[in-house]
């Protein structure tokens, strides 16, 4: 199971993913809410992510910019709601190019020994909403997102 992404829709307002990765949870959880490690794995390997906030607390704002080879910039924003180390953490998802389009997710990290199984939950308000994250590729993208992590974590991050 290890090195798979695996993308459901269980209702008509969610998205869930999943992948295991060769590392154990304190290590993942980590490598997913460190600014310095985040621009490594986050996005797809044709672009260059910055962190432009990360206040990793209830309440507490985060804002990561991704940057297309043509210079173009790509922003993503939201707020903590909940950060239990190593365990779990909601955030509110917010594309700036689509404002008021607010998607809730929790992150699930759940310990198989000296592997972790990652579990994301995003909720829409509405299905269309979903079916429009669907339709932009967004599969695609988070597979790639995984394995530029997966590459990370094997080289100890």
């Amino acid at each position: 199971m290890a090195g798979a992404t695996t993308v459901t829709t269980p209702t008509d307002r969610e998205i869930v993913t999943e992948r295991v990765f060769d590392a154990p949870r304190e290590r993942v959880f980590a490598t997913y809410t460190d600014p310095a490690l985040i621009p490594q794995w986050w996005g797809p390997r044709r672009m260059t992510t910055t962190v432009d906030q990360m206040d990793l607390r209830p309440g507490g704002n985060w804002r990561f910019v991704m940057r297309e080879p043509d210079g173009s910039e790509i922003g993503f924003k939201g707020i903590y709601r909940e950060v239990t180390l190593p365990e779990r953490i909601v955030q509110t998802f917010e594309w700036e190019g689509m404002p008021g389009h607010v998607i809730i997710e929790t992150h699930t990290f759940e310990e198989l020994g000296d592997r972790t199984k990652v579990t994301t939950t995003s909720l829409f308000h509405t299905t269309e909403e979903r079916d429009g994250m669907i339709a932009s590729g967004m599969e695609g993208g988070l597979t790639e997102t995984h394995e530029r992590l997966a590459e990370l974590l094997a080289m100890g991050a």
